[in-house]
């Protein structure tokens, strides 16, 4: 399935189901001009653009975001993904090195990374590249005093674009800071701690790009352990995880095709789950029980169709995906013998098949377009397991923290729990979200992949219905995050603003935050 028609999909189930309920270690170098806005893009849209106010926005339709994860759906098209045939190769112990012109992989094996095309922000945006910020660092830039030498005019427009009912002000941080000059426009409350919601996949993005490479692949791999005679394999068939969060029935298939290719037609052991690459928790610390499967399908280091079988989401998604695998071995002429199950592999096998994920780029934007919860909760995962060599929630956390102070994050009162934001435990601040985006806009390895998570406003993603009027359409290019507790929304506007408002409430009112959210974005893209 087409992954625009997957996010159609998601979002009309999104629309049925209740409100949520709830590195590189390089310093930033010079910071660049954000992309410009394609004039040929605006003209497409002109003419199905009304007038508005900066302050006055329409009242838009609640979108929900993170509601009702579509368990059974690919997150991503097979356009790109690879199969790779090892006969003859015996297995290797993980290869956890990268190399930015190749895709790396958890294996000797690892394929060509094709050029990155067009991912959708530069049908918007265009690059520029300017000196005007090349002695302004992050630490810098945020001592500068609030709102020093601003727009008296502009930072009284953002005053009122905040000031709605029923969002408290004193649980409400905001920033916002030029880019061409350095100075901060607009700032409030902006070190205050407070609960992210989904802005909390801002730092797993740019955690990822930065540690693992935006042409990162996964890989699941199916290895034997036996020997083969004649048409039968005496032994077992290991199908072995590596987080791979796309994964799905195709893949199955062709992994299956492979194995019967080296002539294989009887099995005369079993089909063994290996999903020992993570550990075994299901969710992430500080979730409510609701959020379980309904939020996000199982975490495990092997699920396939994020863990759905017959007919409804398993709660044992590696056994789930060994069934799968046995019933694609019987339609490519392969009959097991014995009864599927889980184990984990400790002798050295054969590898007899390898798949390979789409590159990390196309899986983190969609992350962060669709703000999905488990593709966050297995990045932050695998980045435990790739770097601190334990696949776990609080090791990835720890992972991240420690790139984003090599990259020279204000981390005070900075709390990371999770990867989705799903967490009560989580904590961001307005100051450290801007950096963070300076950051990754700074970085000309990972700049493009780390803009192209973000929504377009009133285009795609989650903005798709929001800011859909000039001068925010497609202008603005952010992150949203909402839960019962909190609305989010940072991110960029145009090549000028870099910008981040964290709201927090109990419960916070969705609508009225995003009114304000809207009306202070709108406020900056009409600033100049």
């Amino acid at each position: 399935m087409k992954l625009k028609s997957l996010c159609a999909e998601r979002r009309k189930e999104a629309a049925q189901a209740c409100e949520l309920p709830l590195g590189s270690g390089k310093q930033p170098r010079q910071l660049r001009d954000l992309l410009h806005a394609d004039a040929r893009a605006r003209t497409r849209f002109r003419a199905q653009e009304r007038a508005q106010s900066p302050l006055d926005p329409q009242p838009l339709s609640l979108e929900r975001e993170g509601v009702g994860v579509t368990v059974r759906q690919r997150v991503l098209n097979d356009g790109t993904r690879r199969l790779l045939r090892t006969r003859g190769r015996i297995e290797k112990g993980p290869n956890l090195g990268q190399d930015s012109g190749e895709a790396a992989v958890h294996s000797s094996l690892s394929i060509r990374r094709e050029p990155a095309g067009d991912m959708g922000r530069r049908a918007y945006l265009r690059g520029v590249c300017g000196p005007c910020l090349a002695a302004v660092t992050i630490l810098l830039l945020f001592a500068v005093s609030p709102a020093r030498g601003a727009d008296a005019t502009l930072v009284s427009r953002l005053d009122r674009a905040l000031n709605v009912p029923n969002v408290d002000p004193a649980r409400t941080a905001a920033l916002a800071v030029d880019l061409r000059t350095g100075a901060v426009v607009y700032s409030r409350n902006a070190a205050l701690a407070l609960v992210p919601a989904s802005n909390q996949k801002l730092p797993v993005a740019y955690a990822a790009l930065a540690q693992l490479g935006p042409g990162y692949r996964f890989h699941t791999e199916i290895v034997g352990s036996g020997t083969l005679a004649g048409d039968v394999w005496h032994g077992d068939l290991w199908l072995r995880g590596y987080g791979d969060p796309t994964l799905g029935p195709a893949d199955l298939t062709a992994l299956a095709k492979d194995v019967a290719s080296w002539g294989i037609r009887r099995v005369d052991g079993a089909v063994i789950a290996d999903e020992s690459w993570f550990d075994a928790l299901r969710v992430g610390p500080g979730w409510k029980p609701g959020f379980y499967i309904y939020e996000s399908p199982p975490l495990s280091a092997l699920v396939v169709d994020r863990g759905h079988y017959r007919g409804r989401t398993s709660a044992n998604p590696a056994l789930a995906a060994a069934s799968l695998l046995r019933q694609a071995l019987a339609s490519a002429g392969v009959t097991v013998a014995e009864r599927t199950r889980t184990g984990v592999l400790t002798m050295t096998g054969l590898p007899l098949a390898q798949d390979v994920s789409e590159p990390l780029a196309d899986i983190v934007r969609f992350m962060g377009r669709e703000s999905d919860n488990y593709t966050a909760e297995m990045l932050v995962k695998q980045l435990g397991a790739v770097s601190a060599g334990q696949g776990t929630t609080a090791a990835g956390v720890r992972v991240v923290r420690d790139v984003l102070a090599a990259a020279g994050i204000p981390l005070a009162g900075v709390r990371l729990a999770d990867g989705s934001g799903l967490s009560s435990l989580d904590r961001l601040t307005a100051t450290a979200v801007v950096a963070l985006l300076e950051a990754g806009l700074a970085e000309s390895d990972l700049r493009d992949a780390f803009i192209q998570s973000l929504a377009v406003a009133g285009v795609d993603g989650t903005l798709e219905d929001r800011l859909g009027s000039k001068p925010a359409r497609g202008q603005v290019i952010a992150k949203t995050g909402t839960t019962s507790t909190a609305s989010a929304l940072s991110g960029f506007v145009r090549d000028r603003y870099a910008f981040s408002i964290l709201q927090n409430g109990r419960p916070i009112s969705s609508y009225w935050a995003r009114i304000a959210q809207d009306r202070f974005a709108t406020a900056l893209a009409a600033a100049g």
